[in-house]
């Protein structure tokens, strides 16, 4: 997408748009007699809120080594030898370049657009105001920008990290349409390595190394192949059986306060996720390294490389990161040993955002009549990292806190329920049976007495479950309802505004805070249900 020019300040970049996709070179583009030596550091992760100390790394790995066993693992007859990656052939994240590029102006800089791409996003990755946009085409609304037109903006940024290339496709980052049925359980069983017979209690319940990768993966919406690879990358777990591995409490090497693998891959998941969600709406555009220091990420850059970029920043300082992602023996590297080349992958299923996508038609998830009361307000659909795109409804019916609910929680569009577990309920809208695909409604605090079943169709309005506290935390008898498309999980607000009933949700200043407007009706969100926050299902 972009070709850097160095100024005398190694760190100041200017940015020229190459004239065609075939002369982009991706920095994960290696060849194998490049193999050399790269250390693989477990370290600690000092991230606030995470409440991770400081440790002592562990025992050093041979990169070199490490990735030709892994190499002859996979592929007996020529170990060592992966296959070189090739161009994508669609451009990156769904680039389609345009057959009439602009002519150039003095003090800005040609930007082609990539699937996902918002106005105001464009405008936190570019430090700059809508104002200072030269737009290309016609756009309507303030959805998402068509794939492969190109708009100039103000040339506003100064000490850019020097890496302006994507690295990583944006569909390998999430539990969407490129995992396509991929098995991670039996992928680790088959693999036979340490992962494959372990156990460990996790949230009070007793789970296998396959389940505990799986649950991670579905639940935050995270692609299995990118967590088992850096989960070998950083432990040897999945394909060998190392050493002292039964006493690593922390094979990533986080060493939060809470440990095992669990734990380990929901931080993973954390930083993916903010990384590619905070890129997404243009919020983040920097990476904070281990050691404090942060560095500002090229704007030309798409989801899925910073989600990767902010992963490996959180466990390296800046020159250990670089050779992590761009040394000549890169994670990338290793990522395409074990899964075969990404980029081609992504080839198949990208772009799955486009400008004419549409929320489907959607109604409250409770009986016409009734009043609940809106608790909380955008907030996040899942971990830390994701958008504010949850809405909370509690039933207004005078029981005590946190009993399940003589009440029904109600479908809010047909479809089929893919998953009912641990309070959870997914109803995937197309009905294809896969949660990666299409429109998902994810159902939280659902009861498991009466719940439906995984596997059963469903009408609109066709009763779920009951709400109750069941499933993460709960201070009172509700129901989260939140929204996936292909994967992604999406905020309230622009490209797709979350509408349900006529009622759009707007997010207020604060999480859980905010309101849903119908004409000139409001409703406002009131954790305790009181007085302006009742809603009526009138349809």
């Amino acid at each position: 997408m972009w070709e850097p020019r160095r100024s005398k300040n190694r760190h100041n970049l200017m940015y020229i748009k190459k004239p065609s996709p075939q002369q982009t070179s991706h920095p994960n583009h290696r060849r194998a007699n490049h193999w050399q030596a790269l250390i693989i550091l477990l370290v600690s992760l000092a991230l606030a809120g995470c409440h991770l100390p400081q440790a002592t790394p562990t025992d050093q790995v041979d990169p070199a080594q490490r990735l030709t066993e892994v190499a002859g693992i996979l592929n007996p007859d020529s170990p060592g030898t992966p296959t070189p990656l090739s161009l994508p052939t669609a451009g990156v994240s769904g680039v389609t370049p345009p057959p009439s590029p602009l002519e150039h102006m003095d003090g800005y800089l040609v930007y082609t657009i990539q699937q996902g791409d918002t106005l105001p996003a464009l405008a936190g990755r570019f430090g700059v105001t809508e104002d200072q946009f030269l737009i290309g085409g016609m756009i309507t609304g303030m959805g998402l920008l068509p794939i492969g037109m190109q708009i100039q903006l103000a040339d506003a940024l100064q000490n850019v990290l020097p890496f302006p290339n994507p690295i990583l496709p944006d569909s390998e980052v999430i539990y969407g349409p490129s995992v396509n049925g991929f098995d991670a359980a039996a992928y680790i069983i088959e693999a036979g390595g340490f992962l494959a017979g372990y156990a460990e209690n996790a949230r009070g319940e007793m789970m296998t190394g396959p389940e505990i990768v799986q649950r991670v993966a579905i639940e935050t919406s995270t692609n299995p192949r990118l967590l088992l690879a850096f989960l070998e990358y950083r432990s040897g777990w999945v394909l060998g059986h190392p050493p002292n591995a039964s006493n690593n409490r922390y094979p990533i090497g986080y060493n939060a306060v809470d440990s095992g693998l669990y734990n380990e891959l929901m931080i993973s998941a954390r930083l993916l996720a903010q990384g590619f969600y905070g890129w997404r709406d243009g919020s983040q555009v920097e990476v904070s390294f281990r050691d404090g220091k942060r560095g500002r990420l090229s704007p030309g850059l798409n989801a899925g490389s910073t989600a990767l970029m902010n992963l490996f920043a959180a466990l390296h300082e800046q020159r250990a990161w670089e050779g992590q992602l761009y040394g000549e023996v890169s994670f990338l590297d290793f990522y395409q040993a074990m899964f075969g080349d990404f980029w081609s992958r992504a080839a198949t299923v990208e772009p799955y955002l486009r400008a004419t996508d549409r929320q489907p038609e959607l109604v409250l998830p409770f009986a016409p009549g009734e009043s609940w009361s809106l608790t909380a307000g955008p907030h996040i659909t899942w971990q830390t990292g994701t958008p504010r795109g949850a809405l909370d409804f509690a039933p207004i019916t005078g029981e005590p806190s946190c009993a399940v609910s003589f009440r029904w929680v109600t479908a809010s569009a047909p479809g089929l329920v893919v998953r009912a577990e641990r309070g959870v309920v997914a109803l995937d809208l197309d009905g294809d049976g896969d949660e990666g695909t299409g429109w998902v409604l994810v159902y939280m605090h659902i009861a498991e007495k009466d719940r439906a079943w995984a596997g059963t169709w469903i009408e609109r309005d066709a009763p779920i479950g009951h709400p109750s506290c069941e499933g993460g935390r709960a201070t009172g008898t509700h129901v989260h309802l939140a929204r996936k498309f292909n994967g992604e999980w999406l905020g309230v607000g622009e490209p797709f505004p979350f509408v349900i009933s006529g009622w759009r949700a707007y997010a207020g200043a604060a999480r859980y805070e905010g309101f849903l407007q119908k004409g000139e009706a409001i409703v406002t969100s009131r954790p305790n249900g009181a007085a302006g926050s009742t809603i009526i299902r009138e349809d």
